[in-house]
């Protein structure tokens, strides 16, 4: 059976005018992930991995060549429709976890659920199983400056879920984390993907992630260098003693 494919590039280009210079972050990137997938994308700095996390997100919008989610050309939909996609399709989760900080842990979750259209006696109710699901259901009420890094970024995975999406990105969602928590999200995210079917696509610096990743995509000065199934990788990681990179 033919594999439906959520995330699909064609010839992806992104070119920045820094005044008089030209930079090509993107050199022409063709690429397809599958609905189920838990993909990641690494490279070192600079190598365009976040530019291209960025044109599947909606973020911005190539210079040449197309982005479809789901078939639909992000570049041709109205600010509406983008907004639209951004809320019901796609949960992001960054670096730096990006938590509104006068809002409690359920606040933040229930907020895209609210721009969603829903009730907030039903929000409240999912964003509290949501939060219990990610191991936080006695931190409903705390702060952001109330919770440790970890726990923050378990709110943002939450966050990411509250409208059911098809797909999760994650950029760098280790990046602040010491080892053993950033495992325990690597595991969080993994486990999302496979009890839910979200497509999780990662950008990531960090090696632990190629433990649970159905594909590893790496990009090196705007090109995709090469892609590997995690059969190929040969490599052992991920001990959540965190121990072990």
């Amino acid at each position: 059976m033919a594999r439906q494919t959520v995330v699909r590039t064609e010839d992806v280009k992104k070119v920045y005018q820094m005044g008089a210079v030209e930079v090509e972050a993107l050199k022409g990137i063709t690429l397809e992930v599958y609905a189920g997938e838990y993909i990641s994308i690494m490279g070192p700095s600079g190598s365009g991995k976040t530019t291209l996390f960025n044109m599947i997100g909606g973020l911005d919008k190539p210079t040449s060549g197309r982005v479809y989610i789901d078939e639909v050309d992000v570049a041709q939909l109205d600010a509406y429709e983008l907004a639209w996609l951004r809320c019901r399709k796609i949960g992001y989760i960054f670096q730096t976890f990006n938590l509104i900080p006068v809002m409690s842990a359920l606040e933040n979750v229930m907020l895209p659920m609210i721009f969603a259209g829903m009730t907030s006696d039903d929000a409240r109710e999912k964003a509290a199983a949501l939060l219990e699901k990610v191991g936080l259901g006695d931190r409903l009420l705390h702060k952001p400056y109330e919770l440790s890094g970890g726990q923050q970024q378990r709110v943002a995975v939450a966050r990411a879920m509250a409208n059911d999406p098809a797909i999760i990105l994650a950029d760098e969602p280790t990046g602040n984390l010491d080892l053993k928590t950033g495992t325990e999200i690597i595991e969080l995210l993994r486990q999302m993907n496979e009890e839910s079917g979200v497509t999780v696509i990662s950008a990531t610096h960090d090696h632990k992630m190629l433990s649970v990743s159905d594909r590893v995509l790496w990009i090196r000065d705007g090109r995709v260098e090469r892609i590997a199934n995690r059969e190929e990788l040969h490599i052992e990681v991920g001990r959540i003693d965190g121990k072990t990179e």
